[in-house]
């Protein structure tokens, strides 16, 4: 049996086939901060239908998102409560 492996460790191994190189070269483009790019709003439109969400947001990294969740519980100043392994806390820390 055949098995292929994926590695989804970080964007920095990936190699783009050039089907991929030429979807990106022919994407609709608009600046994501201002709401802007047709891509990222049609994905958060289609993740909020299938969640049955009146919105969704998506962050490009596990990171971001959990800042996002922190920062949505924890106001400036607060304490969170984690294990000594969890990402924020052993590699985020500033």
């Amino acid at each position: 049996m055949h098995e292929t492996v994926i590695d989804l460790r970080s964007d920095t191994v990936t190699q783009p086939t050039p089907a991929m190189r030429a979807a990106m070269l022919a994407a609709p483009l608009g600046d994501d901060v201002f709401g802007a790019d047709p891509t990222v709003n049609a994905l958060q439109e289609r993740i909020a239908a299938l969640l049955g969400f009146e919105a969704a947001l998506f962050v490009p990294t596990g990171t971001q998102s959990n800042l996002c969740g922190i920062l949505a519980h924890c106001g400036r100043g607060d304490e969170y409560i984690v294990g000594q392994q969890q990402h924020c806390y052993r590699w985020e820390g500033g």
